[in-house]
This record gives C-alpha cells, sequence and structure tokens, in this order.
C-alpha cells in the first residue's frame, strides 16, 4: 500500500507510540535519541519498525496514518481533553 494507511489498527509498544509523537513533532531521528537517551541506531530501528507495521513508507506517511487512528495530536487536530492533575482539588 504505497504511502497508504494500513487498513486496520496496529499494536504498538508505548517506546514506538512515543517516537511516533516525537516524529509528528518534527524531530529528526538524532533529536529523538538525544531526547530518549537512546542511540539513534536505535531510533531508527524503532522507526523501521513502526513503517513496517503501519504499512506506511515513510515519516509524512506515518503521521498521516497515526493521525487518522488518533496516536497523536497536532496543534490541537486530533486531541481528546485530558484532566488536568491540578483541576482535582481535595475537599
Amino acid at each position: 500500500m504505497a504511502g497508504g494507511a494500513s487498513p486496520t489498527p496496529v499494536s504498538l509498544s508505548d517506546r514506538e507510540l512515543q517516537i511516533i509523537d516525537l516524529v509528528a513533532a518534527g524531530l529528526t531521528n538524532q533529536e529523538i535519541a538525544a531526547k530518549l537517551e537512546i542511540s539513534k541506531r536505535t531510533v531508527d530501528n524503532h522507526i523501521s519498525n513502526i513503517l513496517t507495521k503501519t504499512v506506511t513508507d515513510n515519516r509524512v506517511a506515518l503521521v498521516r496514518w497515526a493521525l487518522q487512528w488518533g496516536k497523536v495530536c497536532l496543534n490541537d487536530v486530533n486531541c481528546c481533553a485530558l484532566p488536568n492533575q491540578n483541576d482535582s482539588t481535595v475537599s
């Protein structure tokens, strides 16, 4: 499926979801590696595995897939409001 999205949701690890979020934020593999304190090669491997699992060909297609399946939130697009921990006060 050239650049398309996989027809069904796939199982991704928490680390893979974290990496997708950072890819969607525009970080390079080197920047992702520094942020997560892992090697660039590990990031390269994660991204390769993610592209295979999601049946996407590149980072742009991956971000489109992630938006379609609700895996990332970009500029308030595809976002659900999560309760703020500071909002819960104990009486």
